[in-house]
């Protein structure tokens, strides 16, 4: 995927997509971009058409709307099966005139959970049968994990509604799952092994794309 998009010399060795001029692998990179790299789709367009590939960043918000569903799908499906124990936390998302509030929840690895947890640990009353521990050093992971909706917020000029913050952030946080390995952990060939095997399941997943 990338080395075509960088050189733009290399043919593409997957079918095109049906109805669509550009082939899949620039598709995907767009999204990768948004997604990964925290990129407005006007960044986007720009680093595209540096590369000359000229189109609109209206087409890339487009590509993004509907095809971050399908890669967040197949993250969350080959994803090993999430820790029991769970950090809760609240963060306020102002769209427009209101204030929604915006739950988070990540196992005790640091991702982004959907199961069901045996062990949930938070800063408030949030259920009756949570483990509530008050301790701001137990509570960093979760209150970092809400950086991604504040980039979020920032690269799309505040999100219209509640459908495109929740659209958004599914997509944002389970690509970066991969993507994000913890570098802090690891020498910096166990880091390289890590990204190369994330961008070899990425390149799985522009195959499994379909119109």
């Amino acid at each position: 995927m990338i080395g075509y998009v960088l050189g733009m010399r290399k043919p593409s060795d997957m079918p095109r997509l049906t109805g669509f001029r550009f082939p899949r692998e620039i598709i995907a990179f767009a999204v990768w971009a948004h997604h990964h790299l925290a990129l407005s789709t006007a960044d986007v367009e720009d680093l595209l058409a540096e590369r000359r590939v000229i189109l609109s960043r209206e087409t890339i918000r487009l590509w993004v709307n509907r095809f971050g569903g399908h890669f967040a799908g197949c993250v969350t499906r080959d994803r090993p099966r999430a820790a029991d124990k769970w950090h809760l936390d609240e963060g306020v998302v102002p769209i427009g005139d209101v204030k929604y509030w915006l739950w988070r929840a990540i196992d005790s690895n640091g991702d982004v959970s959907r199961p069901i947890p045996t062990k949930r640990q938070t800063d408030c009353a949030l259920s009756p049968d949570a483990d509530h521990r008050a301790h701001k050093g137990l509570n960093n992971r979760i209150e970092g994990s809400h950086r991604p909706t504040r980039r979020g917020e920032k690269i799309m000029g505040r999100f219209k509604s509640s459908r495109e913050a929740q659209r958004f952030l599914i997509a944002h946080d389970q690509i970066n799952t991969i993507f994000k390995p913890r570098r802090y952990r690891l020498s910096a060939l166990s880091y390289r092994h890590a990204r190369a095997d994330a961008f070899s399941l990425w390149n799985d997943y522009i195959r499994e794309m379909t119109a």
